[in-house]
């Protein structure tokens, strides 16, 4: 099997798929004014899918994470699912969600050939959850992830944007959350966008501020699988559950990227930041078109930079992370 290299010697195991920047949620640091489309915009077909992940499995992919947006929202979900599960290499499918839907539909979501699932919850108070999301729907989130258990999955990642003076002095309440329950909980460091600014500057916090709690009340970190995402993982022998720390603005942390990522319209992205990617989409209307869209995909790959520039306060063109899926 082919393997996608890029010039600096990273290999790539790991697609983060976007299915549709459409969310139903108004995150105050992604969409606070809520999802405004941007023209009339045409996401990818359940066959333009198949013949994309197709290509990526032929390249040695062997996790695709749905994202979007909101990819639930797609009325098709369940069948994009069981559309890559077809690709027979691809090892894992996961999804990031918001979970408003996972009480009703993860079970079949499951059956389908989901493996894993990512929920978004940056805060247990029903009232602080509501006035992040613009959403009252801590309840029924909630009631999602215990769904998700009921239906056999092992272990629920749950991802929380780490927010100063928001949510950061809530530890010990995460933690307690986490003890008897099989969740990975995991603090992503704020990111700059190119709307974003004001949040940033205002919110930002770094990561390294919950590891060394961590580290000074006993837990340790556990190295990465090579399809694994970001996240540095801590366990503790007291606790069921995981915490996890996505620190982009942390030295190196370019050196182990693994991951493509490729928009809801079809575009290749190198990195979450930074350009306007590479279209794909003209060579996904029949599959007489394989060889040709995997040599384009290879060929992106020696425009990979080497590292992002966030620390720069270079964002590239990317104005909220619903447009590429985060």
């Amino acid at each position: 099997m082919q393997q996608l290299v890029d010039a600096f010697s990273r290999k790539f195991f790991y697609l983060r798929l976007s299915i549709t920047d459409v969310c139903n949620f108004r995150c105050t640091y992604c969409l606070p004014n809520g999802y405004k489309p941007n023209g009339h915009k045409s996401f990818l077909s359940l066959d333009e899918i198949s013949r994309l992940t197709q290509s990526f499995a032929a390249l040695g992919t062997e996790k695709i994470r749905l994202t979007g947006g909101e990819p639930t929202m797609r009325r098709d979900f369940t069948d994009i699912i069981a559309t890559i599960k077809d690709n027979a290499s691809i090892k894992k499918i996961a999804v990031t969600t918001n979970g408003y839907r996972l009480s009703r539909d993860v079970a079949q979501w499951r059956a389908a050939g989901l493996s894993a699932i990512n929920v978004s919850v940056d805060s247990l108070d029903p009232r602080q959850f509501h006035a992040i999301t613009g959403q009252d729907k801590f309840s029924q989130v909630m009631e999602g992830i215990d769904a998700a258990f009921t239906a056999g999955f092992e272990k629920v990642k749950v991802n929380v944007v780490l927010m100063r003076n928001v949510n950061d002095k809530n530890l010990p309440d995460f933690l307690n959350w986490i003890k008897d329950r099989p969740i990975q909980l995991r603090f992503i460091e704020l990111m700059e966008t190119g709307d974003g600014s004001d949040i940033f500057n205002r919110f930002h916090l770094s990561g390294d501020v919950i590891r060394q709690r961590l580290l000074n009340e006993g837990w340790l970190h556990i190295p990465r699988a090579r399809s694994d995402g970001p996240a540095q993982v801590f366990t503790h022998p007291d606790y069921q559950g995981e915490i996890g720390l996505i620190m982009p603005y942390e030295k190196d942390f370019c050196v182990t990227c693994n991951r493509l990522r490729v928009s809801a319209i079809g575009n290749l992205h190198l990195c979450l930041f930074g350009e306007n990617g590479i279209p794909l989409r003209d060579l996904l209307a029949d599959d007489s078109q394989q060889e040709a869209l995997q040599q384009r995909i290879q060929g992106g790959l020696l425009h990979k930079r080497e590292t992002h520039f966030l620390h720069q306060g270079d964002s590239g063109i990317t104005p909220n992370l619903s447009v590429i899926g985060g």
